[in-house]
Parts: C-alpha cells; sequence; structure tokens
C-alpha cells in the first residue's frame, strides 16, 4: 500500500447500528432544510454566520503571483514606465516568428499601433462581456477566489489582425520585469479563441473584476480570463498575444510537470469543523463545493472513528455510507463589494432580476452545511466529496494531481 492509500485508509468502517443512527440524523437535518438560511436548523446558524462572502473582494483573493520581484509590488512610477497602469498599458499582437500565422495587419509597440487601454474599453462598448467564475490554482487544494470578471473577448482583438491562414494556436504573455527567463506563458487553441464551446463564456481580456478596475494584485490594468481553466491560463500583467502555427501547447507550466490541458475539476472541502466536539450533541459543519467543468448536483460527507484501515481495493472509498449534505441556495447579500450588492446587469448565467439562471452554477463555488448526529466520546475523522452532474464522485474522472488538485479531504476532531 502507497503513503498515499494508506493516509487514507487510516480510518474504520462505523458500526452497521452506528451508520443507520448517523444516516437517519443527517437525513432528518437535511429534511429540515429549506432553501433560506433562516430555515435550516438553528444549531447551523453560528456556523453560516461564519461563512465567507459568496463573491470575493478584490483585496480577499489568495495569490500566488509570479515574478521577482512581483509585478504588482513595484512602486508607482516603475509601474507606469514598465506599461502596468491604464494611462501607460499597450498590448502587442503579433505572429509568432518561429512559427507565422498569415496576417494581414499586426499591432506593435515598436511601430506605435499596439493596443491601448481607451481602444479596449472603446472596443467593449459593444463587445464587453462578463460572468462568474472560481480563480482556482491547479496545484493548490481551495480556491483563491469568486468573482464576475468583465472584458472584451480575446477573439475581437484576433480579428483585428484579419488572419487568413496558419492560425492553430493563440499564446500570451504579461510583463515580467524585462527578464526572459522570469516569463510566463499559456496558450490555447486558437478554436477555444474563436468559438465556446458547451455554452462557456468566451476567453477574454479582462479590466474589471467586480464591477472595479482591477487591482494590480489581481493583474492590473489587463489580464487574460479563461472561464472553464485553473488560474495558470489567466495570465496577469497582460502585454503579448502572438498567433502562431503551432500545433501543440507550450505553456510555461508544461515544462514544470502539469496537466496544461485539464480543466477545473469538481470538489469539496471543509469551512468550518470542530476540533473538540461535546459528546451526544449535534455538530455543525461547513464548506464549499468548487463545481467544474461537469458542475456539481451533491455534496455529501461521511464521519468514522479513527484508527482502522479501509479497503485497500476502494481508495477512494466509493463504498462508504456518505450522505448527502445541504447545497446552500444563492445568498441574500452577495458580498465581493459589489456596487450595491448588486449583480452587475447583462452579467452571464444570471436573469435581469439578477438571479442566477442555474444553481449551483458550473464553474463557479458554492456553500454546503450538514448538522452531524451526536457521537460518543472518541476520535472521528469527517470527510466531504461531491457528485458532479454527470454522477461522477469527487475525486474521479481525473485523480491525478497535476491536473488539479480534487483529493478527498480529511478533517480529524475529537468527542469529548
Amino acid at each position: 500500500m502507497s503513503d498515499a492509500e494508506r493516509d487514507l485508509a487510516e480510518h474504520s468502517e462505523l458500526s452497521r447500528r452506528f451508520f443507520l443512527r448517523c444516516g437517519a440524523a443527517l437525513a432528518a437535518s437535511s429534511a429540515a432544510f429549506t432553501h433560506a438560511a433562516d430555515s435550516l436548523p438553528p444549531e447551523l446558524a453560528p456556523a453560516l454566520e461564519k461563512l465567507e462572502s459568496y463573491f470575493t473582494p478584490q483585496d480577499k483573493f489568495g495569490d500566488v503571483s509570479r515574478g521577482t520581484p512581483v509585478p504588482h509590488s513595484l512602486p508607482l512610477a516603475k509601474r507606469k514606465e514598465a506599461g502596468l497602469t491604464r494611462e501607460t498599458w499597450r498590448l502587442d499582437i503579433v505572429s509568432d516568428p518561429e512559427n507565422p500565422a498569415t496576417l494581414e495587419k499586426q499591432f506593435t509597440r515598436k511601430d506605435n499601433t499596439a493596443i491601448d487601454f481607451d481602444t479596449l474599453l472603446k472596443l467593449g462598448v459593444r463587445n464587453a462581456v462578463r460572468f462568474p467564475k472560481v480563480m482556482t490554482c491547479l496545484n493548490i487544494g481551495c480556491p483563491l477566489g469568486m468573482g464576475i470578471w468583465e472584458g472584451v473577448p480575446l477573439r475581437t482583438l484576433v480579428w483585428l489582425t484579419r488572419p487568413k491562414e496558419n492560425l492553430r494556436r493563440v499564446f500570451y504573455y504579461g510583463f515580467h520585469n524585462d527578464d526572459p527567463k522570469q516569463r510566463f506563458r499559456s496558450s490555447l487553441p486558437v478554436g477555444r479563441v474563436l468559438e465556446d464551446y458547451d455554452d462557456l463564456p468566451p476567453v477574454i481580456v479582462c479590466y474589471k473584476l467586480n464591477g472595479e478596475w482591477l487591482t494590480p494584485e489581481r493583474g492590473a490594468p489587463v489580464r487574460i480570463v479563461v472561464p472553464e481553466h485553473y488560474g495558470y491560463k489567466s495570465v496577469k500583467w497582460l502585454t503579448h498575444v502572438v498567433l502562431s502555427n503551432l500545433s501543440h501547447a507550450n505553456d510555461t507550466y508544461g515544462t514544470q510537470n502539469n496537466d496544461v490541458d485539464s480543466p477545473i475539476k469538481t470538489f469539496a472541502a471543509t469551512l468550518h469543523a470542530p476540533d473538540t466536539a461535546k459528546a451526544n450533541a449535534p455538530i455543525p459543519v461547513t464548506g464549499y463545493a468548487q463545481g467544474g467543468i461537469s458542475g456539481l448536483s451533491k455534496v455529501q460527507v461521511w464521519v468514522s472513528p479513527a484508527g482502522k484501515g479501509w479497503a485497500e481495493d476502494d481508495p477512494y472509498f466509493t463504498t462508504a455510507p456518505w450522505t448527502d449534505a445541504t447545497i446552500l441556495e444563492p445568498p441574500r447579500k452577495w458580498g465581493g463589494e459589489l456596487p450595491g450588492d448588486a449583480v452587475p446587469k447583462d452579467t452571464m448565467g444570471f436573469d435581469a432580476a439578477g438571479k442566477p439562471k442555474v444553481w449551483p452554477m458550473r464553474l463557479a463555488k458554492a456553500h454546503w452545511a450538514a448538522l452531524l448526529p451526536g457521537l460518543p466520546a472518541g476520535a472521528y475523522a469527517l470527510r466531504c466529496r461531491t457528485i458532479d452532474a454527470k454522477g461522477q464522485a469527487q475525486p474521479m474522472p481525473r485523480p491525478f494531481k497535476k491536473g488539479g488538485r480534487c483529493e478527498i479531504e480529511t478533517v480529524k476532531f475529537n468527542v469529548e
């Protein structure tokens, strides 16, 4: 047995009697859950009050920015010089010199034709889109933040070059201290840039988050945002878009043993669980779920006493007695410092009244809650998992870490 499997197998099954008692209690609490937080069991109220806001304020996002120094840490004068302010930003859109695409026009700072911020906003008058998306890192087991991203579809800029032929890939990169060794590049097949598959939002050249200009930490003045992908595809401090006849991905992350073609996965984790609980008293737990490319239909929980192993041929606990938790419905207050706490008009996925058309939303987060039954004194392990919209249980169908973290989380606690 591997170390990972041994770690997953360190807890035993409950007795059949305990399974039945646990399942009955969770079923009862789920039946009491209605679509408003004030209708949930009162024991959950303190935990629900601690939940993060649905949308994340810009200054509360997790930050995994690259660079030495990190570009957003540069003094204002240096950022102006580097083109990292709205007044000085410029974007080159060029053919790849090594694998050239046939373009009628290119845009460069060298010949004073690069796209500036005012031009981008003028394109946005007719073309701008906004959509909700969870920003999440390929190798970190929690989202960095949830927001409404706004910008101009990347294809709008691509078409300005009037491409003719030999265009198979679009790659792009941002400012990284004028040091080629620090350059971080991502890429997409041109088909994804020009067409939105399966009702996905478009890939955008982004300048707003939650209705406000991007901050330097979030990639200001302009970044890429790719709806279905992890954060490494959404390059910050954008300066160059390169149109190429290259037939394969050339992402920087690809050289670091990552799967650069895996879209966001569906998974769940806890936000509130006790370190110590009282014996025979209900235990409130809450968490979040990330709805990946395959959507989200359920969150499930399972409590087991610590101490014994699990079947070696079932490393993902598929035969464990999982019980449905409750996915909380849309919040009454969105948070994220949205102006007027209102979802901006014409945000994709929302109706005219600012309500989600489908819940939970794909490529977004959701909160969940469960009231565990009272337990006898002892040491326990709480696990949670998702079932996606195709009926696939976490961590399937893509359990490999280099394609995105999604392992089943284990939270240990004691009952006294």
